[in-house]
This record gives structure tokens, C-alpha cells and sequence, in this order.
């Protein structure tokens, strides 16, 4: 939509066109000047665009999910014996409200803890090295398919338990992963293809947990059986949706985060020899990405019940939009927001969420991003990337991240 036809929030429809997918920026900085917190007209949507507001409402408790609520009311009861996927999504800590929410991410919180997390550094290093050994040779190729995809999924892959012969079924991944919580529905095609990726991924999963109630072992997915039995603390459906979740989440993002971060660094020719010359710097340059172009653009929730924010008034059930990247550039927070900084100490940025739903693997997805780019400097010292200047972007709003990256070296 042209700036002159911005009259109203009401251009929130252009969110979902290519031209926005490619580049959402220039409508986030328009929002933060014109509308920084409205309602659409006619819908019962409100949006957050502020750094401090949407950090409030991620923590207000009178905001939830309401999922299951939702998805019957709209679809019927039948919804989620229908569509595996929606089932899935429903028994998964992601769209829970408490008190299930929280009997459940305190069970896998503890896998997720700070001392275990950074344990897994030296393993990270290696996976990345023995990643690159594959492809060296090559002198080209797709850095998502080589690199930043299969990283974070053999990392989840080995803290889940999934044995090595089965790594193999997991690289591929899936392009549009992401399609099913974005705020438009899917297609009845995309829907189907959610429902068989689920139906295989509860197959594979339920049969790897029936052989850890046989034979338990050091890993995540035995210590999820075990508190299945102890007190029915976790019911099967829960422990068959939040291990496919865990897999899911424990990976997808920090493909895009990786991905993103090196598109910016190319685009940021000065902040890239910066890094190069200093790969200290690789922490920081992390929370830029993170910052800069989130792999996690926005975070919807439900009124559970009315209340009033900023003098607007949110009716039960109405859907409260906060717009994380667009946060990330908010100019009352960050200097120069759209400006890539990869030296930049200012706040956190809030591409993991906010409150009970902050992200449990946020510090592994920061290791992750962190030793990728120290290994592929090291490793790769004449990297070059392909194409950054109409980069291949995956159709999805929520998630944000590259389809390819083309590379030599």
C-alpha cells in the first residue's frame, strides 16, 4: 500500500502481501510515528507496536491464549479429531493457559536450565565442524541446506535422545514449518500437509518414547516418560504434542536467526569486517540479528477476560496483537533503530516473547547463532554470499526466515 493511502491502522491488510513478507520495516516505522497502539477497524483486533507496551502485555495475565476455546467455538468440538495438527497445537505448552501452562513447562524447564544449556556448547562446536567438513569441498551451495538448517536440528536432535540413524528423516525440515500460527488461516492444502507431518512426527515420537519406558537413558525424552508416570503429571497426548513441539521450536528459529543474521551482516558490509576482525564480537552480533531482523516477528493473544489498556477498551475473547520486531526498532529504546550495530548495548530485544510463554530456549538458540559464526569464519575465511539483495523469503508472517542462502567460499 502507498504511503499516501495510510490513512488508517486499517492497512494492517498489507501485512499479508509479498511486498511486506520481503520487507516489513518500512510499515513498523510508519506504525511507531502514526500508530503505535490501535484497534482494527471493524475486527476485534488490537495491535501493539511500542517496546514497553508489548513488553507489558506479553506479561498481563488477563491476556492468555484460549485456544481450544477458540478453535471450538469456530470449528466444533470435532476440530481437533479432524486436523491432528490443531490437536497438537492444543495440548502443547505453546498455546496453553495456566494452570496446565505451568504443570508443563515446569517439567521441561528443567532440561532447559542455564548450567545444562551451556554444557552444550563444546557439542555445538563440534556438530558445526563436522558439518562443514561435509561440504568444504564443494566451494558453493545452499548455506540453509548445509549449514544453518541441520546445526540446530542435530542440537535438539541429540538433547531429545533421537538416535543418530534417525537424524537423517529430521535434516530436510520443512520450508513453511512456521504457516500454522500465523494470524491467516491456511490453506486446505497447507492444512493437510500440517495434519500428515504431524501424524508422522506422533508415529516416530511414540514409538522412540515406548522404548525409553523399556530402556531409559540421559536424555530429554526419558525424563518427560518418567514424569508421564509419576503422579499423571503429564498425560499422553500432552507428552506426544510437547515432544514434537520441543523438536519443532528447538530448531525453526534459530534456522532463521542464523540465516537472517548473515543476510544483514552482507548487507552491512562495515559491520561485517568488523566481525570478521574480532569474532568476540560474536555474542553481540547475535543480539543484533535477534534485534535487527527477529526471526520471531509478532506474538498474538486472547482477553480472557475485559479490561482497558491506554484507554482502549479490550473486550473478552477480542485477539491482542504484539508486534516483537517491530518493538525491536522501537526509537524510544534503541538508538538509530534501523541502523545494524553489531557493537550495540541497549536492551534486550524482545524476540523471544515476554512473560510465562518467554521462549525456554532462548540462551540455546543464542549459543547456537553464537558458534555458528565462529565456525563458519574460521572454517570459511573467504565466505561469500550469493543474492543478498533479493534473498528467497519463506511465505510465512509469524516466523521470519530465508528459503535459501547461496554461498561460495
Amino acid at each position: 500500500m502507498a504511503e499516501a493511502d495510510r490513512s488508517t491502522p486499517g492497512f494492517i491488510s498489507e501485512f499479508f502481501t509479498p511486498e511486506f513478507i520481503n520487507d516489513p520495516y518500512p510499515s513498523y516505522r510508519w506504525l511507531h510515528e502514526n500508530a503505535p497502539w490501535f484497534k482494527v477497524p471493524d475486527a476485534p483486533l488490537h495491535v501493539a507496536v511500542r517496546y514497553a507496551d508489548c513488553q507489558e502485555l506479553l506479561r498481563d495475565r488477563r491476556l492468555g491464549h484460549g485456544f481450544r476455546e477458540r478453535m471450538v467455538t469456530q470449528f466444533g468440538e470435532e476440530v481437533f479429531e479432524r486436523h491432528p495438527a490443531y490437536k497438537g497445537l492444543g495440548n502443547s505448552i505453546l498455546l496453553m493457559d495456566p494452570p496446565d501452562h505451568r504443570r508443563i513447562r515446569t517439567l521441561v524447564a528443567k532440561a532447559f536450565d542455564a548450567r545444562r544449556t551451556e554444557a552444550m556448547r563444546p557439542r555445538v562446536r563440534e556438530i558445526a565442524h563436522r558439518l562443514i567438513d561435509r561440504f568444504e569441498a564443494e566451494g558453493s551451495g545452499d548455506l540453509v541446506a548445509l549449514f544453518n538448517h541441520p546445526l540446530p536440528v542435530l542440537v535438539i536432535c541429540e538433547m531429545l535422545g533421537v538416535p543418530e540413524a534417525d537424524h537423517g528423516r529430521f535434516i530436510g525440515g520443512s520450508k513453511v514449518a512456521g504457516r500454522i500460527i500465523d494470524p491467516t488461516p491456511m490453506s486446505a492444502d497447507e492444512l493437510s500437509d500440517a495434519d500428515e507431518r504431524v501424524r508422522e512426527n506422533h508415529a516416530y515420537f511414540s514409538g522412540l518414547l515406548d522404548e525409553r519406558r523399556r530402556q531409559p537413558q540421559d536424555d530429554l525424552l526419558t525424563a518427560l516418560v518418567h514424569a508421564e508416570t509419576e503422579d499423571g503429571k503429564l498425560s499422553y497426548d500432552e507428552l506426544i504434542a510437547n515432544v514434537s513441539l520441543l523438536f519443532a521450536a528447538g530448531h525453526e528459529t534459530t534456522v532463521n536467526l542464523i540465516g537472517n543474521g548473515l543476510l544483514a551482516l552482507w548487507r552491512h558490509p562495515d559491520e561485517l569486517a568488523k566481525l570478521r576482525a574480532d569474532l568476540d564480537l560474536a555474542p553481540s552480533a547475535v543480539e543484533e540479528f535477534l534485534r535487527f531482523d527477529s526471526s520471531v516477528q509478532l506474538s498474538g493473544r486472547t482477553a480472557l477476560e475485559a479490561f482497558e489498556f491506554k484507554g482502549q477498551p479490550i473486550a473478552k475473547g477480542d485477539q491482542v496483537l504484539t508486534l516483537l520486531a517491530a518493538a525491536n526498532r522501537d526509537p524510544a529504546v534503541f538508538t538509530d533503530p534501523d541502523r545494524f550495530d553489531i557493537s550495540r548495548d541497549e536492551a534486550k530485544p524482545l524476540s523471544f516473547g515476554g512473560g510465562i510463554h518467554f521462549c525456554l530456549g532462548a540462551q540455546l538458540a543464542r549459543i547456537e547463532a553464537d558458534e555458528a559464526l565462529r565456525v563458519l569464519f574460521e572454517r570459511l575465511p573467504g565466505l561469500e554470499l550469493d543474492g543478498v539483495d533479493a534473498p528467497s523469503r519463506k511465505p510465512t508472517i509469524t516466523l521470519r526466515g530465508l528459503e535459501r542462502l547461496p554461498a561460495r567460499w
